[in-house]
């Protein structure tokens, strides 16, 4: 019985890589300093899981940004505009193609299956020409060698890498990336040559696209590439993994017949589908790496439930071909609990990170082979009884209130259009009314001041008054600029989903909890441990304070329930969406409370509505329909008058656009300018929508300053598709990262576009 771990963090347990990163990509340090921490923090990974017990440890599994471009690398698969002329992939070309340089953008960045992680899109099309660019599996197999621990190495396998690709700028959309294995598979051939005689003796394709929605053509290509790489692979073990979803019955079929491979990883976790699948009938000599600790959230594994379906599976596989595993990359999981010393002891039982994981993994594997760790299993048995029976996971009122919400699909009482009637009465708003979506840069001193409040170095009298100058200050320019719905600035927030999590009940925060989103970027998400309420008002003092310094209507700014979910560590104990509708029910009451203070418009950002969709089409319907319902909740109850709006971030909405109606918002705002518009392609097509929509006219993720004649001209192109009644005019998204130096004209020239277009279309009428 032994131990394997699919993947392991990057960062650091105190973000190490992070700041050796920025730090390099500033200029402050040196390409050898980066490479110092690198070498570093692989070798503590490698000798912790080597201490661990853990048999197959991988390497190849660090990368300085993605590794899908660690894989384009080792391709030789970059775009021309970096002007990469063969040879070695070093620093300069492998960053120019994560963030792009002077002179030429950064290659896109998208959403690695249905994980906060984004991966960096590979540009392929007919012409590129493959070559074997970087060595760095090889070297870090040699890496770990020398320090005495024998690794796997781990490559995004060749079908998953085309099939995750895109077609280069100027190729036909329709150019098939499937027809490049033939290219893609003679430099793997290279490799694997490589690492056999680097005395490699096991070798990990990781194909997670086998759980998607695949096609019989689709399908094929695992076979044909198998078979291509069989001969070059003989005398190395092969893994070939997947993960975070069950394999369909079809792919199962193909993949456990797979030509040369010796050993296949299912997520055991999210795949619970897949044991049916291999109780129905597994390869006999083959290894099963069986995923039961779950690599995508921080909660200790149920022991004694794990090792039951481990002593089922071995008596179908065989004692010596079960294999021990994570469901996943520990990639998406936080590092080390030993960095927590503040978090309440109780809910530190209750949890397991990256390296608890570790421990997870080979306890399971020693107790199979007869060597139970006792009181490490009566341990976890404990944790997981206090878990169950604290009075601080449940909460008898929000259950009731939870169950009663069956039954109903919370609609406003009114239509959109009647309801955007009432409000203009009362709002008296010209025609493309312009707006922000939220926050204003948060300077330094402004970090300054709320870091100072929390060490208490300040008073509650000295923190409200600074506050308050900064949310006057950016009223007032508002006022200058002449947008027509204010905004407050969001001076008091750090987070978006943080903010509220720590004025709600069953939220838990760490110190370090730290996962990687992309290159240095990582997020800290808090943890949902029980159920759901809002003690007191979260946002009304800060809300009505800005009010009062304005005639202007000034916005309640909420985040939704579906993004507070989607960013956050859920807990695994209920259905997600029953949190869900638990903190729809808190937002519900923030929005009642905000319209008795007065306050007309509100906004509830639903940032990631579209983060949570399943991986399976056949999946969709229901997310949507709890995620849509959850977001109706919150404002189900308030008069016609009062405005609601709602705000999503970078997504292909042109899917789920019935879903966003369905939503049944006064005004919704979405980021558009970066996705060369293809929202206004929906409309184009002729779908109907009846209530308000501001897509962004300009992309606040870049310092450029965009002329009117460039803002108005996006807006003509909007009023091309949409009814000159509902458009609204606002930037991208909030306007926390950026500096007041690109803020204070890009907004004005935002204004000065609207009032060009009002005057047009007056004297047009």
């Amino acid at each position: 019985m032994a131990s394997h771990i699919v993947g392991y963090p990057r960062m650091g347990p105190k973000r190490e890589l992070k700041f050796a990163l920025e730090s390099f990509w500033d200029q402050k340090s040196s390409a050898e300093d980066l490479q110092k921490v690198a070498a570093d923090l692989r070798s503590s990974i490698w000798k912790q899981m080597a201490d661990a017990g853990t048999k197959y440890i991988p390497s190849n599994t660090f990368a300085y940004y993605d590794q899908v471009l660690d894989t384009t690398a080792m391709l030789g698969a970059v775009p021309p505009r970096y002007g990469w002329n063969g040879g070695e992939i070093e620093f300069d070309v492998y960053f120019s193609m994560a963030r792009g340089n002077a002179s030429v953008p950064a290659m896109e960045m998208t959403k690695w299956f249905d994980t906060n992680y984004h991966y960096i899109v590979p540009e392929l099309g007919p012409d590129v020409k493959f070559s074997y660019a970087s060595h760095k599996a090889v070297k870090e197999y040699q890496e770990a060698k020398a320090l005495g621990v024998d690794t796997v190495p781990v490559f995004v396998g060749p079908v998953s890498y085309l099939l995750l690709s895109k077609p280069a700028k100027g190729v036909e959309k329709s150019f098939s990336l499937l027809s490049l294995l033939d290219k893609i598979l003679p430099v793997y051939k290279e490799v694997i040559a490589e690492l056999k005689a680097a005395g490699a003796s096991w070798i990990q394709f990781d194909e997670p696209t086998l759980v998607m929605d695949l096609d019989t053509h689709q399908l094929q290509a695992f076979t044909q590439a198998y078979s291509e790489l069989e001969a070059s692979c003989s005398g190395l073990n092969v893994i070939v993994e997947t993960y975070f979803a069950d394999v369909p019955a079809e792919a199962f079929k193909t993949l456990i017949s797979l030509k040369g491979v010796s050993g296949f990883g299912f997520d055991l976790v999210r795949g619970s589908k897949t044991l049916h699948l291999i109780k129905g009938g597994f390869p006999t000599g083959k290894y099963l790496f069986a995923g039961l600790v779950d690599g995508r959230n921080i909660w200790a594994n149920d022991l004694a439930a794990s090792l039951s379906v481990l002593q089922e599976l071995e008596s179908i596989v065989g004692k010596d071909k079960l294999v021990v595993s994570t469901s996943c990359s520990l990639l998406h999981t936080a590092v080390d609990l030993v960095n927590e010393p503040k978090l309440d002891q109780e809910i530190k039982s209750w949890l397991a990170f990256a390296a608890q994981k570790v421990v997870e993994v080979n306890a399971l594997a020693k107790a199979l082979t007869g060597n139970k760790d006792e009181a490490f299993f009566s341990a976890n048995t404990a944790a997981q009884a206090s878990r169950k029976s604290s009075p601080r996971v449940t909460n008898e009122a929000v259950q009731k209130a939870a169950a009663a919400l069956r039954g109903s699909d919370h609609r406003r009482a009114t239509d959109v259009s009647t309801r955007l009637d009432a409000q203009q009465k009362k709002l008296k708003l010209p025609v493309l009314p312009t707006t922000t979506i939220g926050s204003f840069p948060q300077t330094m001193n402004l970090r300054r001041v709320r870091r100072e409040y929390k060490a208490k170095k300040i008073s509650e009298e000295e923190y409200v008054k600074s506050i308050k100058e900064e949310i006057n200050k950016v009223v007032k320019l508002q006022e200058e600029l002449d947008i027509d719905v204010l905004v407050h600035g969001e001076p008091e927030r750090n987070d978006m989903v943080e903010y509220f999590g720590e004025q709600l009940s069953g939220f838990a925060f760490t110190a370090n909890g730290w996962v990687q989103s992309y290159g240095s970027r990582c997020v800290k998400p808090p943890i949902i441990f029980g159920d759901v309420s809002r003690p007191k008002p979260m946002t009304v003092f800060w809300s009505t304070m800005a009010q009062s310094m304005t005639d202007r209507p000034m916005k309640g700014m909420l985040t939704g329930p579906v993004t507070i979910l989607n960013w956050s560590f859920v807990r695994n104990d209920q259905p997600r969406f029953e949190t869900c509708y638990q903190i729809a029910l808190a937002i519900k009451d923030e929005v009642e409370d905000l319209e008795k203070a007065g306050i007309t418009v509100i906004q509830i950002d639903e940032a990631a509505l579209r983060e949570g969709l399943p991986l399976r089409k056949s999946e969709h319907a229901f997310y949507l329909d709890w995620a849509v319902h959850s977001f109706r909740i919150t404002n189900c109850g308030v008069q016609d008058t009062t405005q609601i709006h709602t705000h999503m971030c970078y997504s292909n909405f042109n899917d789920i656009i019935h879903s966003i109606i369905n939503m049944d918002a006064d005004v919704i705002t979405i980021e558009n300018s970066r996705s060369d518009e293809k929202l206004l392609s929906v409309f184009r097509e002729g779908v109907k929508y009846g209530a308000g929509i501001g897509p962004g006219v300009y992309d606040i993720h870049s310092p450029r300053i965009p002329s009117t004649e460039e803002i108005a001209d996006r807006i003509n192109k909007m009023l091309a598709v949409l009814e000159t009644n509902i458009l609204w005019v606002n930037p991208d998204c909030g306007l926390k990262t950026r500096k007041y130096t690109e803020v204070k004209p890009a907004l004005k020239n935002m204004v000065a576009a609207a009032k060009l277009l009002r005057t047009e279309l007056a004297s047009a009428k």
